[in-house]
This record gives C-alpha cells, sequence and structure tokens, in this order.
C-alpha cells in the first residue's frame, strides 16, 4: 500500500513539474500582462462594444500569440541560456522538455491559430496587430537585435505596443488618439523597466555576450539612462488624459510614476543589484497602476 501511495506521490509531482515547465515555456505571466493590455486598448477606444465573442477571441488570441513568441525565444535562445544563472533552469536547457524542431512546429501552429481566429472574428486590422506582436518579440528582438545591438530592447518593446493596437482595432481599424498615446506608453514603458532588470543580471549578459545596455555603457550611465526613460515614460502617460480619460486614471497614473521615478532615483542615485531590483519591481508597479486606472476610468463614466 505504502509503495502504491509512494509512486502515486512521485507521479503526480512528476506531472506538477511538467505542467511548471510548460508554463514557463511560454511565459504565460508576462502572456497575460499583454492580454490585459490589449484590453484596455479595446476599453478606451470610444465606438460600440464589441460583443462576447469577439471579447473573448481577442483575450485568447493575444494571449496565444504571446505565448507563442515566449516559446520561440527560449527555443531559439537555449545556447545562450545555458550561460546565464538565470535562465539555467529553462526547460529546454535542462532537458526537462525536449529540445525537437516538433516545438517549432506547435509554435507556429499556435500563431496561425491566434492570427486566424483574430481576422475571422474581430478584423483584418486586429489579427495583424496580433501578429506584428509576436514577430516584433520573437523575430526582430529574439533572432535579429538580441546579440548585435543594445537597442533590442527598445526596438523590441512594440511588442505591447502592438497588444493595446490589436485591442483598440476590435472596436475601430482605425485606431483612436487614445490607443495611440497608451501605445507610445507601452513602448516607452518596456527600455527603463527592462534595463533595470539588465543592471541586476549584468554579468549573466556578460557572460552570455548579449550586449545590453549595462554590458555595453556600465551600470552608472545605464542607471541614468533608466532614470531618463522614465522620466520620458510619466511624461508620457500623462498624454491620454488628454484624449478623454479622466482623473481615476491620472491619480493612478502620477502614483504609480511617482513611485517609479523615486526608485530610478535612487538607482541613479547608487547603482547595483539591490537598487536595480527594486527599480524593476517598481516599474511593474506602474504599469499595473497605468493599466488599471484607465480600465477603472472606463468603467465608472
Amino acid at each position: 500500500m505504502n509503495t502504491m501511495l509512494n509512486a502515486r506521490i512521485v507521479d503526480a509531482a512528476a506531472v506538477a513539474r511538467m505542467a511548471r515547465d510548460v508554463l514557463g515555456l511560454f511565459k504565460l505571466r508576462i502572456g497575460f500582462m499583454i492580454m490585459v493590455t490589449a484590453l484596455v486598448g479595446l476599453a478606451v477606444t470610444p465606438g460600440p462594444a464589441p460583443g462576447g465573442l469577439k471579447l473573448l477571441v481577442l483575450a485568447l488570441a493575444v494571449l496565444v500569440a504571446s505565448a507563442s513568441a515566449g516559446a520561440f525565444n527560449q527555443y531559439y535562445e537555449r545556447d545562450g541560456d545555458r550561460l546565464m544563472p538565470r535562465t539555467r533552469g529553462r526547460p529546454f536547457v535542462t532537458g526537462a522538455l525536449p529540445y525537437s524542431r516538433w516545438w517549432l512546429l506547435l509554435i507556429a501552429v499556435l500563431l496561425l491559430v491566434a492570427v486566424s481566429a483574430a481576422a475571422w472574428v474581430i478584423n483584418p486590422v486586429s489579427a495583424l496587430c496580433v501578429f506584428l506582436g509576436a514577430f516584433f518579440y520573437g523575430v526582430v528582438y529574439t533572432v535579429w537585435l538580441k546579440r548585435r545591438s543594445w537597442l533590442n530592447i527598445v526596438i523590441g518593446g512594440l511588442a505591447g505596443s502592438f497588444a493595446v493596437l490589436a485591442g483598440a482595432a476590435a472596436v475601430s481599424p482605425v485606431p483612436g488618439p487614445e490607443a495611440l498615446a497608451l501605445a507610445v506608453v507601452l513602448f516607452l514603458w518596456t527600455p527603463p523597466h527592462f534595463w533595470a532588470l539588465a543592471i541586476a543580471f549584468r554579468e549573466d549578459y556578460e557572460e552570455a555576450g548579449v550586449p545590453m545596455l549595462p554590458v555595453v555603457v556600465g551600470d552608472a550611465r545605464a542607471a541614468n539612462a533608466v532614470l531618463t526613460g522614465a522620466w520620458l515614460l510619466i511624461v508620457a502617460t500623462l498624454v491620454p488624459a488628454l484624449f478623454g480619460l479622466g482623473p481615476i486614471y491620472v491619480i493612478a497614473a502620477v502614483a504609480g510614476g511617482a513611485w517609479f521615478l523615486l526608485q530610478c532615483h535612487a538607482l541613479a542615485a547608487a547603482p547595483g543589484p539591490q537598487t536595480a531590483r527594486t527599480a524593476f519591481r517598481a516599474s511593474l508597479f506602474q504599469l499595473v497602476a497605468v493599466l488599471g486606472g484607465a480600465m477603472l476610468d472606463v468603467a465608472l463614466r
């Protein structure tokens, strides 16, 4: 009896590990955040609200497309990931998941299904934005720029912007100023967010030969770039208020921005892993404040 019970416990643990590895492969936490940005893009765009089916397809299409791009990133970066302590535990590196070209087929099918569903149920413009979001992260950032230029994350940051536009296109194929302003916010958010993380793990990127900004210019100059980027971002977060978003959004954006700026000033004053991690976490709080504030502002009008 004890032997059978122990075997079942081992099997359950193995299944749990496999599920954790698969979920980690598709970077679903990032995918959910990207999905939320698409829903916010939809919410702030004036016009008749799409039905429940369109809303569901938009959310799933953005999530699945983001998941396919995340899986491709780990597939393509396996050799580099094994060089970095932060990424050595990824399933293709450890062998927890087999490194097979069948994964590429699955990734392509997932992206095709996501884009096709968006084109069929929503419209071709929204589908194009869904595709471009995945393309910029999976190909432009991962393949073309990550190991070639410190601008990798700057241009790759357009992935989040396209999610906003995909949501806006579900209401109107021509994005309005509200959605465009939020797309700019997402674009400007990515560099200081990721550069703060890169300062915290600069030695990892250096060892792997990835030219993230701190590797190229050093921690001090990178920290100043984070601070400059944060100021540009905070100014940009106020622009949507010029196009209809109200006081709830403004309060949330200012509160989140003030906390992020405070941590960025601390990082610039004392560049290092600890202050960089704090600034990185503050950037997440700032984004949640902006997106949540926009959604709540629209809901309570």
